[in-house]
């Protein structure tokens, strides 16, 4: 192996390692941004299922109410 092959194979070597590294950075970034989404969802049905509570207590109030009336 010339010098000219082993310089474009260190070339290659490097870019492959700096596209891993990318790779491994963008992985890292998606991995968070996909436990935010989690985090978040897991908050919005909690307060789905609140809301929900709320509500069906008031219709059972309505309801009572108006069997008084």
């Amino acid at each position: 192996m010339d010098d000219r092959q082993l310089q474009s194979l260190e070339q290659k070597v490097g870019e492959l390692i700096q596209l891993c590294e990318q790779l491994d950075a963008e992985n890292r970034a998606l991995k968070t941004e996909t436990q935010n989404w989690k985090i978040e969802r897991e908050t919005l049905i909690e307060k789905t299922d609140t809301a929900r509570a709320k509500v069906d207590a008031m219709i059972q109030r309505l309801r009572a109410l108006e069997k008084e009336c």
